[in-house]
Parts: structure tokens; C-alpha cells; sequence
């Protein structure tokens, strides 16, 4: 008998398994005496894949999982040429991770099943034979937060699971947000640029202070709160919109929360912390910029596409808007001639806002823990295609998601008269 479980299926347990297994059970109970068990597959027989720059600590971390390969720069072909031979695939956000790329991993399966035929011709069909591995459709690793790069409904249903590294850029997300708001008030780039162009020009660049002011949060996630939190510190009334936020949480950080329309004309400073979603996509444009209260400030460190950059240079030209702080942009990077970048009203970077050491090392260590517990089949917090369930809950739930998953088993092997892995 041949079982080939999990093969083309989506996995919907609490704890997504982390590998596929292909045996051949004895027919006889002479067959099961002389039955006859493969070794697994070694360590390094683990493919990881990492497509762009992760820090050094993280890959360390990976290593002992598997075999690591550190391409970057892919391009789509080649990219595409990979992943049928790689068990697990860590990226940030250059890399679109589609539909089209699960499809391509299929022939990791293939190999896969082709050596466990390989086990069932040495060992014959009297014995049973047991070839576990880990396969592409495994495990997606996204080193930060945005997953608008991989088509999770995708992976879903090719049996991966997407990971994030949420929290460790938190803390420099949150920071560079707050930096932007001062330089908005204080017009630092720009009294900056006119001392290095040979001027003095004090007067020009008077600011306001941030004491009294409203900053309006928009989105009151992990960096939003952060957020909302040294704004709070610093003297500033903070009001926030999220759908999603509970109200203790809200109240605890001192936040009020508004309708999203109520939000906008309080801000004196609107500072964006959601997702790119089909619903977010430029989600502020002429008709949201329009509703913003005379003469405020926005500041975007989360997704260059939830903002229309027309729109937005429309809002400035017209004074509707004081201000834009962007470290996000809808091209990334932004063309020499984009209509936002050369104004002297917006200040603009890098995409500096997770760009510290610490970020970067703590995102790397992250994500390569939950990459590793992936491919491990233990449940993982940061999963974003399984229930996400705090590190304390796991622990409690673990012993009844492993029950579960025996009574399934059990139940399948009674209905069907085989046994299933």
C-alpha cells in the first residue's frame, strides 16, 4: 500500500506540519518481519534560500537548520529556477513572492517522490519504507512586516506557510516616525540645505512646536502605538483611527480613537501606519487629502502606495497641506524626476525608517527562528495564513492541537481501513 498524505493539500491544522512523508506498508506478517526502515534525510539536505541582505546573526541561525544559499539580485527568471529545489525562502520586500512561484516549486515535489519510489525499489514492496522530507510550498520568511509582496491565498493553498517578523523593527519604525515629525516642524532639512548652499536664513524656517499639537494615527498597530506612545510623551494629543483597535488598548496608551473622516480634521500631523492592501491602495488621495484639517502635515513610514503622489503634490501646491515626510515611496526607488522627492515642502528618505543595526540584526534572528520553526512543524506566533496565538498560549494549546491531530488519524484509519501520516 502506497500513502502519499498532505501531497496537494491545504493545511488548515493549528499546527501546520512541517514535513511530507511517503511509506509503503507491509502486506504480511512476514513482510513486517523482514520490514526494513531508510535512515532520514540529512540536515543539509534542507535547501534555504534568501534572496536579499539579512543579517549575519539570522543566517547563522539558519545554518544549523539547513543548507543556506544567498542569492541576490534575482531576477524573475532565475528566481523561477530556484525554487524547485529550495525547502524554504526568506525575503524582504524586493522580492514578489506569487502565485507563479508556488506553481514553479512543484518540481521540488516531484524530486521528492521520485526518490521515496527510488526507497520503495531497494527495499521492495514487503517492507515499509519511511522517506520524510521538507519541501517547497514549506515555508515563506518575510525578514520585517509587509507581506503585500507575497500572495499569501497562494501559499495557502500550496500547503506554505508565511511567516513575519513583526516586532523586531518596532522600536526604529516608531523612532524614524517621530524624527520625521520634527523635521517636518522645525524645517531641519531644509534650514540644512540653505547653510550648505552658502545661506542664513533663520527667519525663513521658523517652526512650531509639537507641545498641544494633535497627532492623528492612523493605523494603531505595533509601530502605531509606539508611536502614539513618545508622542504622548512628548507633550502632543493623540487621537487614532484603526478598525481593529480595541478600545482598552487604546486607553492605555492614552489615545483616543475616531472615525477615520473625524481623525483627519483633528490632525495637525497625520502619521500612516497600515498596510498596502487592494483596499489601502492610495488610500489617500485628492478626496481623503481634502477632508485633512488647513494647513497640516503628513508623514508616511509605512507603504508608498497608500498615498496618491499626484494628488498629494496637488494638496501641497494648493496649501491645503503644509507639509510631507516620506520614507516610502509607490516606485521604490523613487525616479529623478518624481513629483514629490525635489520639493523643498517634503522631506524625503531612504527607507530609513527600519534601517538600524539593532532592527536589522533583531529582524534577522526573527525571522529565521520562525523560518526554523517552520520547517520543524512546531506552531509559530508570526505564522500569517494559521492562527496567530501568543508564545504563552502555544504552550497550553500544543498537547491539545498534537490530540487532534491523533483523533483525525485515528478516525481516517477506521473509515479508510490505512494509516495516515
Amino acid at each position: 500500500e502506497r500513502v502519499i498524505p498532505f501531497m496537494n493539500q491545504q493545511r488548515s491544522s493549528f499546527q501546520t506540519p512541517a514535513r511530507k512523508s511517503f511509506r509503503w506498508k507491509a502486506q504480511s506478517e512476514e513482510d513486517r518481519g523482514q520490514a526494513m526502515q531508510a535512515p532520514p534525510i540529512a540536515r543539509d539536505e534542507i535547501q534555504i534560500l534568501i534572496t536579499e541582505r539579512v543579517g549575519s546573526s539570522g543566517i547563522a541561525l539558519l545554518e544549523k537548520v539547513g543548507r543556506v544559499e544567498c542569492s541576490y539580485n534575482l531576477s524573475e527568471t532565475e528566481l523561477l529556477e530556484k525554487v524547485p529545489y529550495v525547502d524554504a525562502l526568506v525575503v524582504r520586500s524586493k522580492t514578489y513572492v506569487t502565485r507563479q512561484l508556488f506553481a514553479a516549486s512543484n518540481g521540488r515535489l516531484k524530486k521528492v517522490e521520485a526518490a521515496a519510489w527510488r526507497g520503495y525499489e531497494q527495499y521492495g514492496s514487503g517492507a515499509e519504507y519511511e522517506l520524510t522530507s521538507a519541501t517547497f510550498g514549506q515555508v515563506v520568511g518575510r525578514a520585517g512586516v509587509g507581506v503585500d509582496n507575497i500572495d499569501i491565498p497562494a501559499a495557502t493553498e500550496a500547503g506554505c506557510l508565511v511567516v513575519n517578523a513583526p516586532t523586531a523593527n518596532t522600536l526604529a519604525a516608531a523612532e524614524h516616525a517621530v524624527a520625521l515629525l520634527y523635521a517636518l516642524s522645525r524645517n531641519l532639512a531644509q534650514g540644512d540645505a540653505s547653510m550648505k548652499a552658502g545661506r542664513w536664513e533663520s527667519s525663513k524656517y521658523t517652526g512650531i512646536s509639537l507641545v498641544d499639537k494633535t497627532l492623528a494615527v492612523m493605523g494603531l498597530g505595533k509601530v502605531g502605538a509606539e508611536v502614539a506612545r513618545i508622542a504622548s510623551g512628548l507633550g502632543m494629543k493623540v487621537v487614532a483611527h484603526d478598525p481593529y483597535a480595541l478600545p482598552g488598548v487604546a486607553h492605555s496608551l492614552g489615545v483616543e480613537l475616531l472615525s477615520f473622516n473625524d481623525a483627519l480634521a483633528q490632525g495637525d500631523f497625520v502619521s500612516l501606519h497600515i498596510p498596502l492592501t487592494r483596499a489601502t491602495c492610495r488610500l489617500f488621495n485628492s478626496v481623503t487629502l481634502s477632508k485633512m484639517k488647513q494647513g497640516a502635515y503628513i508623514i508616511n513610514v509605512a507603504r508608498g502606495g497608500v498615498i496618491d503622489e499626484a494628488d498629494l503634490a496637488a494638496a501641497l501646491d494648493e496649501g491645503r497641506l503644509r507639509g510631507a515626510a516620506l520614507d516610502v515611496f509607490e516606485v521604490t526607488p523613487p525616479a529623478p524626476d518624481n513629483i514629490l522627492v525635489c520639493r523643498s515642502d517634503v522631506v524625503c528618505t531612504p527607507r530609513l525608517s527600519v534601517s538600524t543595526k539593532e532592527a536589522k540584526e533583531g529582524v534577522a534572528v526573527e525571522i529565521a527562528g520562525a523560518v526554523a520553526a517552520g520547517l520543524r512543524g512546531e506552531p509559530c506566533a508570526t505564522a500569517l495564513n494559521a492562527p496567530r496565538v501568543s508564545g504563552d498560549e502555544l504552550s497550553l494549546l500544543q498537547p491539545y492541537a498534537e490530540l487532534a491531530e491523533l483523533l483525525g488519524r485515528a478516525t481516517v484509519q477506521m473509515v479508510h481501513g490505512r494509516s495516515v501520516q
